[in-house]
């Protein structure tokens, strides 16, 4: 018997204090099912915790291994985002509590460990895993959302990796997927934290499809009524994958072309203005790069559109806002990402995340923009000191094995 996704989203209303995951299997046709899983931190944004990281996994681990599962869904409880990343405030609270020098909190090294393997099991899981990617979706979400094999976005997507305003980087997979951006904009995402609508996602391989903001149940019904019965009886696991991931495709993008018949969605910033953004990473090192950025005037005279976008200006905005130390890392982990693989990005991201978080500019970050919420950290260092000989080599210092 199917079960009615209304009342799945009354029941996961009622118990939003009991738990910040709710997991169900929805029975479907065929006696098959599927689970839904809802990030249920509604308050904070759905903010990833290490113990939400945990219980997802724990879930994925269990539900690859039920024969009659054939897909997953991931949604964030509300409708103002999938997840706002993960819950710095945690972290920032950890690290004010611990007086050892060179030596992360464990808390950190819990929650990365936790949300890095979350990532990385998503990436390698057998069966189509399809995330509602509406609202915001910004740090660990992004995580969460380029990990999965089905991707959606709606009109109210707002995407971005803002981690330079707090004292950290691109991480949780940006390493990866910010390589796979075209013509060099990934590094620009990085380093302004800049918004992507929709349509960005889809051109940078950020989303697989577009849907209406309010057709997540009716999304939802579309998985439940398609025919998985092309799957049933593979011969191998790897047969089975690749069926059940094409069955969910079909579905999807079937159902895309009816959700976004009369919904608008915004032009592409990122199309629009691809090739002066490739021109501008590619002007010169950091240096030459920040010296355009932080210059209205040499903004003007480097590509006068630019002066006249929203968009773009507010990418300036969160640039000149953000850390001087983590644009350093950020460009030099998007030079040494280029031939790694996601095993070897997600060692490296875990080894440089703490570090960030064991130096000075992770809790101011946090403190001026979510504690104190003055936004006006005091950085421990300027980019030009960052670029000099001692600042490289400071920089170097969060690429270093930690003891």
């Amino acid at each position: 018997m199917q079960t009615n996704n209304k009342s799945l989203a009354a029941k996961g209303a009622e118990a939003a204090d009991t738990a910040e995951v709710l997991f169900e299997q929805i029975q479907i046709k065929q006696d098959l099912q599927i689970g839904l899983i809802t990030l249920n931190r509604e308050k904070s944004l759905n903010a990833l915790s290490t113990t939400m990281c945990q219980m997802m996994s724990d879930k994925l681990t269990e539900w690859e291994e039920v024969d009659n599962l054939v897909a997953v869904v991931i949604r964030g409880a509300g409708e103002r985002a999938l997840c706002a990343g993960g819950d710095i405030r945690q972290l920032y609270q950890a690290r004010q509590q611990w007086d050892k020098e060179g030596i992360a909190p464990p808390e950190a090294i819990d929650f990365f460990a936790s949300e890095y393997h979350l990532d990385t099991q998503m990436h390698e899981y057998h069966k189509p895993i399809i995330i509602w990617g509406s609202g915001i979706v910004m740090g660990g979400g992004m995580g969460i959302l380029s990990s999965s094999s089905h991707r959606i976005v709606t009109e109210t997507t707002r995407a971005a990796m803002p981690e330079v305003n707090i004292g950290l980087f691109p991480d949780a997979t940006g390493s990866w997927f910010l390589q796979r951006f075209p013509a060099k904009t990934g590094l620009f995402m990085g380093l302004t934290g800049a918004d992507a609508n929709a349509n960005d996602a889809l051109l940078c391989n950020l989303a697989d499809f577009k849907m209406s903001s309010q057709d997540f149940d009716a999304m939802l019904q579309s998985l439940c009524d398609a025919d998985w019965s092309e799957a049933l009886g593979q011969p191998t696991l790897n047969s089975l994958s690749s069926k059940l991931h094409q069955i969910a495709t079909s579905t999807l993008n079937q159902f895309s072309i009816e959700s976004t018949k009369d919904i608008e969605f915004a032009p592409s910033n990122i199309a629009k203005f691809m090739q002066p953004i490739q021109r501008l990473m590619n002007c010169g090192g950091l240096d030459k790069i920040d010296a355009i950025l932080q210059s209205d005037l040499a903004i003007e005279q480097f590509y006068p559109e630019f002066a006249s976008s929203a968009w773009f200006q507010a990418a300036v905005g969160n640039y000149r806002y953000g850390c001087p130390v983590t644009k350093a890392i950020t460009y030099e982990m998007y030079q040494r990402a280029h031939n790694l693989s996601l095993t070897e990005i997600m060692a490296l991201e875990t080894n440089v995340a703490l570090h960030c978080v064991n130096y000075p500019d992770f809790s101011e970050g946090v403190r001026a923009l979510l504690i104190d919420k003055d936004r006006k950290p005091q950085w421990s260092r300027s980019l030009a000191q960052c670029l000099d000989v001692e600042g490289q080599a400071y920089i170097q210092q969060h690429f270093q094995a930690l003891s």
